[in-house]
């Protein structure tokens, strides 16, 4: 893959989610804030639902061109869930410890930690295990 395609999959990448991190965010905030779930689980609450709309526009936009939409969906879905719940840990651990340690409000550790764990985290295993090109199409362009 080129640089140039490399960093405009990055970019649409980020863009999904940005997106669902949004979604995922407003719905951290309405469980913490209105429904008085502890923060912790409003995090799963809101990755939950962040995970679903990132999953969809991952699949069918952002890595569409890696024809990776080939791929049997459950396959993705399945190796997606244990990314979530790996990045819904992450995200949910290291803003208690960051709040604790820092003495911030949750809000603003949650976003440093969202950084974090999205571009460590979501975007490698992401592009490179859930949505990778099937290893056929990858030797048939080295050729």
């Amino acid at each position: 893959m080129s640089k140039k395609k490399s960093v405009f999959v990055f970019a649409k990448a980020q863009m999904s989610a940005f997106t669902g991190g949004l979604l995922d965010y407003s719905v951290m905030i309405f469980c913490t804030e209105l429904l008085h779930i502890h923060y912790t689980i409003s995090i799963a609450i809101g990755g939950i639902i962040g995970a679903i709309l990132n999953f969809s526009v991952n699949r069918y936009w952002t890595f569409k061109d890696n024809k990776a939409y080939h791929s049997p969906v459950g396959i993705q879905l399945a190796k997606f869930i244990f990314v979530v719940a790996g990045s819904i840990a992450l995200k949910s651990s290291g803003t208690y410890l960051f709040t604790n340690w820092l003495k911030l409000d949750y809000k603003i550790t949650r976003i440093m930690v969202d950084i974090i764990v999205s571009l460590g985290f979501n975007y490698v295993l992401q592009k490179y295990w859930v949505f990778r090109k099937p290893a056929v199409e990858t030797l048939q362009e080295q050729d």
